[in-house]
């Protein structure tokens, strides 16, 4: 924990400043995503296990104009990749994507979302077990919000396990480091590039 405080710049405080401290920073990581986006585009935050495949999921929709992978709805003020991995602050992996609506709506997104991931299983994909692994779809705009009901009650309908997706509005979005950025489309593990090309419709494979 000390280490937490002294990463977030607080050095050594007394246990009250520490707690006043630790409520402060994650009132920050709590509250809305202010970042925005170019103009004419719009944002959306979705959570489908391991962010890498998901990512070059929405890399490939047309209409989308940018993705970013990163650490979204904990607790924890600006988390690394190893804080996020320890299951201890509440992060999900997420993607950001920005699209233009007169090209790309976000029904289409959650297309691609549902057609990305199982959402029956809690806390986990495939292989990938942990809290930041959950599904969820994050929403920017009340019209956001009905669709990802709207759609997740659909979805539904088509399966017979409870879906277990969450529906929260969208958090402070922490940029994940570098190297995960676009992290298939530069090769992966096994350095393997994998196109981005819209309409491209090759397998996906999630680690390379």
């Amino acid at each position: 924990m000390a280490s937490w405080f002294g990463k977030l710049g607080f050095g050594s405080l007394t246990p009250e400043a520490q707690s006043s401290s630790t409520t402060a920073a994650s009132s920050i990581a709590q509250g809305p995503d202010d970042d925005a986006p170019a103009t004419g585009q719009l944002l959306a935050q979705f959570g489908a296990g391991c962010f890498w495949g998901v990512e070059l999921a929405f890399q490939r929709v047309p209409g989308v104009t940018k993705t970013e992978v990163g650490y979204s709805q904990g607790f924890l003020h600006n988390p690394s990749y190893e804080d996020v991995c320890s299951g201890t602050t509440k992060h999900s992996e997420v993607v950001r994507v920005q699209y233009d609506p007169k090209e790309c709506s976000y029904d289409t997104l959650l297309d691609v979302f549902w057609a990305r991931h199982d959402p029956t299983t809690l806390d986990r994909q495939g292989n990938d077990v942990g809290t930041q692994y959950r599904s969820g779809m994050y929403y920017y705009t009340p019209e956001q919000e009905k669709a990802a009901k709207e759609s997740l009650e659909q979805q539904q309908k088509l399966l017979n396990r409870k879906i277990v997706t969450e529906i929260l509005p969208a958090k402070k979005f922490y940029r994940a480091e570098e190297y995960h950025q676009q992290y298939l489309e530069k090769g992966g593990r096994l350095g393997s590039k994998q196109s981005p090309a819209k309409g491209c419709s090759d397998p996906i494979r999630c680690y390379g």
